[in-house]
């Protein structure tokens, strides 16, 4: 199979690569322009660069998800040639980066470039999401299956242990006999 096939079938009907981009790109053209005409040439020199490094972060961080969840292209199996990349790619980030700093970039404005890949990313994952389907059908307010789900952890509440010291959160409602007891 061709990693460009299954890459189609596993990322094709949610978020796309280039869809967090575009979002990033109007980000990055709009802070850029922005902060040249409000702040400094230098701030949005400097936020390009961040932008720059960040888009290609990003996009070596795509392939290695592509690399280990689903196996790699010819020559380069699995997670271990991926997680490698990683430590470069960061060591490299780095070094880029204290040398901007050292050239005399602003801050601020590599930090600021280096974000807006987040809130591209949020608006694309969010506009990728499935849709709701009007017809399903929601708990009863009173299924016990409501109390045995950790919505912070998302998963099954394990039953505790007797000899485990409790919560005091998972003590009983105030005024309950339990508080009565310990009296």
């Amino acid at each position: 199979m061709n990693p460009s096939d299954a890459t189609h079938e596993v990322t094709m009907p949610s978020l796309q690569q280039h869809s967090v981009l575009g979002w990033n790109l109007a980000f990055s053209a709009g802070a850029c322009a922005a902060s040249y005409t409000l702040i400094s040439p230098r701030f949005a020199l400097a936020l390009g660069l961040g932008a720059l490094l960040e888009v290609m972060n990003f996009r070596s961080l795509w392939r290695s998800c592509e690399r280990i969840f689903l196996g790699g292209f010819e020559g380069v199996a699995g997670a271990g040639p991926a997680i490698g990349a990683f430590g470069l790619r960061f060591i490299l980030l780095a070094a880029v980066i204290f040398v901007a700093i050292q050239a005399g970039m602003h801050p601020v404005g590599l930090v600021v470039g280096l974000s807006l890949i987040m809130p591209a990313a949020v608006i694309a994952a969010w506009r990728a999401r499935p849709a709701i389907d009007p017809n399903a059908k929601a708990l009863p307010d009173d299924d016990p299956s409501w109390d045995a789900w950790n919505p912070w952890l998302a998963r099954e509440i394990e039953p505790a242990e007797e000899d485990e010291p409790r919560s005091i959160f998972a003590v009983g409602e105030i005024g309950s006999d339990d508080d009565e007891a310990r009296s």
